[in-house]
């Protein structure tokens, strides 16, 4: 039994449940795996392309989404068993590992590249710059979040002080959208789908990409325990398989083709915003070619992190990272 994850953006709130879908035939012997996701976006096309033509079946494995907002959400949800995968920003397991856990949870593939949000502008900025975010009040998500700290750096090295915008870390992730809409703060730092939603009702405009602002990072990688990859090599290797799958396919086929197939995991977005949003995250080179992490990129994450003042020393790349079923 697949089950899907839906969102859905009303007036601001993410509500999230399960649309399920039954095959003809129950599918039998395979080993069930549960991943908790930090969002639910299209950002993550690999993924669902990966779950709706079914390579973890192919892999033997029976694959359950489990939205759990917030990457400090996923990796409690790891550490505590209740899943078995975390799919968060990469910069979750050096907070661990740094605060000294044993069983520490290691990266073992990476599937985005860049950070995925997207600065909604609440006026129209013509020509936009950074320049345009001092003395702003900017939505950014949580503090020690990604979006926030890759905001920050871009902004840092580019000359403007972090003293010189605010940088709001107090709303939480699922409320950002809402408290936008409800007026609060000139910027807010989105996703997709619901950054182009947002512009759409009329309520922002799309100014810059994060990403592109901040270079490459092992920004999304999925992670699990020390322990459990050391006893689950069987699962680790087919899901690692899975998702390779998933990444060659959406680099081998066009937007309205990757859109075609994981329009069922956003049945609120219409198919020409779906196409036009598959485009914008090929068009900022989103996802990796391979779930290789490389130390460059690791070494940069740590980098964006420090920057923010949420890194004291930094994590050993060959502890957190384990790339033995990644292609190079």
């Amino acid at each position: 039994m697949k089950k899907i994850i839906i969102t859905l953006l009303a007036l601001g709130l993410i509500i999230t449940g399960f649309f399920v879908f039954t095959p003809k035939e129950e599918e039998k012997g395979l080993k069930k795996v549960k991943v908790a996701e930090v969002t639910h976006s299209i950002f993550y096309a690999p993924q669902y392309i990966a779950h709706s033509l079914g390579y973890f079946e192919e892999q033997g494995l029976d694959v359950e989404i489990i939205l759990t907002s917030g990457a400090d959400k996923v990796t409690a949800a790891v550490l505590s068993d209740d899943v078995q995968i975390g799919f968060c920003g990469s910069e979750s397991t050096i907070y661990v590992y740094n605060q000294g856990q044993k069983d520490y949870l290691i990266n073992f593939a990476g599937l985005t590249k860049k950070d995925g949000s997207f600065l909604v502008a609440r006026e129209n900025t013509d020509n936009f710059t950074l320049n345009d975010l001092k003395g702003k009040h900017i939505i950014g998500g949580r503090e020690g979040g990604m979006p926030a700290m890759t905001l920050e750096y871009a902004l840092n090295i580019n000359g403007i002080k972090s003293s010189e915008t605010n940088i709001d870390t107090s709303i939480d992730f699922a409320s950002m959208s809402g408290a936008f809409i409800g007026g609060t703060g000139d910027y807010v730092a989105l996703f997709e789908p619901t950054a182009s939603e947002l512009e759409k009702e009329g309520y922002g405009h799309i100014v810059a990409s994060i990403g592109q602002l901040g270079g490459n990072v092992p920004y999304t990688t999925y992670n699990a325990k020390k322990s459990y990859i050391e006893k689950n090599q069987d699962v680790i290797e087919g899901f690692t398989k899975a998702i390779q799958k998933g990444l060659d396919y959406v680099h081998n086929h066009t937007s309205k083709e990757i859109a075609e197939k994981i329009k069922d995991y956003f049945p609120d977005t219409k198919e020409e915003d779906l196409i036009q949003i598959v485009q914008r995250y090929k068009d900022i080179d989103s996802w990796y070619e391979t779930t290789y992490i490389s130390e460059e990129d690791f070494n940069h994450i740590e980098e964006i992190v420090k920057n923010a003042g949420q890194l004291d020393k930094n994590a050993p790349y060959n502890k957190l990272i384990n790339n033995k079923y990644a292609q190079k």
